[in-house]
């Protein structure tokens, strides 16, 4: 009966195990250079975006988010009924300029792989809720990805406390 219940166990681990191994995520073609520079960026910085990347189903250039005066959204995470991120979505007029589209794209992966809220309303970083010119951050580009990724709520915890040994013994 032991070896039935072991070999029962090992063929669920290996079915898990495969189901695992088998998830892929669902990249628009016209997102993964951008996405190849972030996580160049996330290597820089030793940020681990492997398990991050596997949560996610689809990062995706989309034409259903709101595009109208006073109400657009370059860009989104989507959420899942467990209300973890699942989707990467960046709406299709982002694309009129591969500037105003890296910012966006940048922007929506820091949320996800970096775990980031917005820092600001309109401050031209790329973590403001809202820009008024993607242009002063795009020509800021190199500063504007340090400043991004050595303030990440992910690299902050990442870094170990300085520790000071004191002498107490006399």
């Amino acid at each position: 009966m032991k070896k039935y219940v072991s070999v029962f166990f090992v063929f669920i681990f290996s079915i898990t195990t495969y189901l695992q191994a088998q998830k892929s995520v669902d990249i628009d073609g016209r997102l993964q250079p951008i996405l190849n520079d972030f996580f160049e960026e996330c290597e820089k910085y030793g940020i681990d975006y492997h398990s991050k990347l596997f949560q996610l189903t689809t990062i995706d250039i989309v034409t259903n988010l709101p595009l109208e005066e006073d109400n657009t959204v370059l860009g989104k995470v989507a959420r899942n009924k467990e209300g973890e991120i699942d989707k990467i979505l960046i709406n299709w007029a982002a694309m009129l300029d591969p500037e105003i589209l890296k910012v966006v794209a940048f922007h929506e992966f820091a949320h996800h792989f970096l775990d980031y809220k917005h820092t600001c309303q309109d401050c031209n970083e790329i973590m403001a809720v809202t820009n008024t010119s993607y242009f002063n951050i795009a020509r800021d580009w190199d500063n504007q990805v340090e400043q991004l990724f050595t303030t990440s709520p992910v690299y902050l915890t990442k870094k170990e406390p300085n520790v000071v040994a004191v002498n107490t013994f006399k």
